[in-house]
């Protein structure tokens, strides 16, 4: 039996990441796959594309981890966890890294492309005072805002619950206000301090 045949068997023919049963093509798992089994995994054309192309990924696609992190398949479990590390700024990856466990063997493979590793210059989020934003984090609107597409202003005091960080850009958070995500502009805002 060949890698496709053996990947196709173990994977009863679907995506191994969002289990989607076409474009399926092999996709080894860096840094040094030998294109055997175990460190490739049957992925969707959709999966390899944002896998390989980092800037094109869509988060929401990728909520399908909250199922297949639980694979016994320790390539499937190295791919779940540098996607969830990369995505973590959202919130609800970090939950679920939180939960999930790699053997000490597999840990080691997945962060053999320094996916988590923390970088200096990363993105970092200040509010109005000088903290630092996380996602997650509530905040407090410190002036009335005009939200462009939307029949309403967010009043100086709202709390914004559960923020999101945009990743490439250090002064957006997205939140929900009135029932709308809109972006938010961090030099608005102030951190609330959890009750």
């Amino acid at each position: 039996m060949n890698t496709e045949q053996a990947l196709y068997a173990r994977s009863e023919s679907k995506c191994e990441l969002c289990g989607i049963s076409e474009d399926l093509a092999i996709y080894e798992v860096p840094p040094n796959s030998t294109c055997s089994p175990e460190d490739t995994i049957l992925a969707c054309n959709t999966c390899r594309m944002q896998l390989e192309n980092p800037e094109t990924v869509n988060v929401h696609h990728w909520h399908c981890l909250n199922e297949s992190m639980w694979s016994q398949v320790p390539a499937v479990q190295v791919v779940a966890w540098r996607m969830l590390t990369r995505l973590r700024s959202e919130g609800w990856p970090q939950d679920l890294l939180d939960m999930l466990y790699l053997d000490d063997e597999t840990l080691e493979w997945a962060k053999q492309t320094s996916e988590g590793t923390p970088s200096d210059d990363g993105v970092k989020h200040i509010d109005s005072n000088g903290a630092v934003l996380e996602a997650g984090d509530n905040v407090t609107l410190v002036k009335d805002l005009n939200v462009k597409g939307a029949s309403f202003t967010a009043k100086r005091g709202t709390v914004v619950r559960g923020i999101s960080l945009v990743a490439d850009n250090p002064e957006h958070i997205e939140g929900r206000v009135n029932g709308q995500q809109i972006v938010i502009l961090t030099k608005f805002v102030k951190k609330s301090n959890p009750k």
